[in-house]
C-alpha cells in the first residue's frame, strides 16, 4: 500500500483537530484579537509570530518526547491515547457548555502597557508556551497523526504543517480582528463554532479510544 494514504488520514486529523481548536477563542486568540483592535495590526501580527512560534515549540517537544518513550516503552502507546482521548472528550464537554453560555467572547489589551513588535513577538510566545493546557492538547492532537511505527517524515509533516496553520490563523484573527466589528461578529458565531468544536472532539476522541491498542 502507498505509505502516503496510509498515513494522510490520521495527519488530516490531526490538521483538523489543532485547526479547530484555534477556532475556540481562547488566551492565545483572544491576546491577538485584544492587541490588534487595541493597539494596532503590527502589534496584533508579531504577537501572532509569537504564538505560533510557541506553537512549533510544543509540537516539536510533543513529537520528541513521544518519541522518546515510546522507542523506550512501547506498551506506553496505549496509556498516552487513553489519555489524549479523555482529553478531547474533555474538551468536547467544554465546547458544548460554551455554546450553552450567553457570556460574549471578551477580546482586551494585554495587561503591562504598551510594547516593542519584538516585545510582543516574545509575549505571544510566552502565552503559549505557559498554557497549562497545552502540554494535553499537543499530546491528543500528535497522538490522532503519529501512528505505530510511522516513519519520521509523517512527525515533521505533522509540526511544519501545524506551526503553518497557526502562523497562517493567528495572522488573520489579526488582520480581521483590528476593528470592532469583526469582534462583534465572530461573538454571534460563537455558539454555532462551539457546537462543531464539540461534536468534533467527542467524534476524535472516541476515535482515539478505539484505536488504543
Amino acid at each position: 500500500m502507498d505509505p502516503y494514504s496510509t498515513y494522510l488520514p490520521g495527519i488530516l486529523l490531526a490538521y483538523s483537530a489543532f485547526l479547530l481548536g484555534i477556532l475556540s477563542p481562547g488566551p492565545n486568540v483572544l491576546a491577538v484579537m485584544g492587541t490588534s483592535m487595541s493597539v494596532g495590526r503590527t502589534s496584533g501580527l508579531a504577537l501572532a509570530f509569537g504564538v505560533a512560534f510557541g506553537s512549533l515549540t510544543w509540537a516539536t517537544l510533543t513529537v520528541l518526547g513521544l518519541s522518546a518513550l515510546l522507542g523506550a516503552y512501547a506498551s506506553a502507546l496505549t496509556a498516552i491515547k487513553i489519555a489524549g482521548g479523555f482529553y478531547l472528550l474533555w474538551l468536547a464537554f467544554k465546547a458544548f457548555r460554551a455554546a450553552r453560555s450567553a457570556q460574549d467572547t471578551s477580546a482586551r489589551e494585554l495587561a503591562g502597557g504598551r510594547r516593542s513588535p519584538a516585545g510582543y513577538l516574545i509575549r505571544g510566545y510566552v502565552i503559549q508556551m505557559t498554557n497549562p493546557k497545552a502540554a494535553l492538547a499537543w499530546i491528543a492532537v500528535i497522538s490522532l497523526g503519529l501512528q505505530p511505527g510511522a516513519p519520521g517524515w509523517v512527525a515533521v509533516v505533522i509540526v511544519l504543517g501545524t506551526f503553518l496553520l497557526s502562523t497562517a490563523i493567528h495572522m488573520l484573527y489579526a488582520l480581521a480582528f483590528s476593528t470592532p466589528f469583526m469582534v462583534r461578529i465572530y461573538g454571534k458565531a460563537r455558539r454555532g463554532i462551539q457546537t462543531l468544536l464539540g461534536c468534533f472532539f467527542a467524534f476524535a476522541g472516541v476515535k482515539l479510544l478505539l484505536s488504543r491498542t
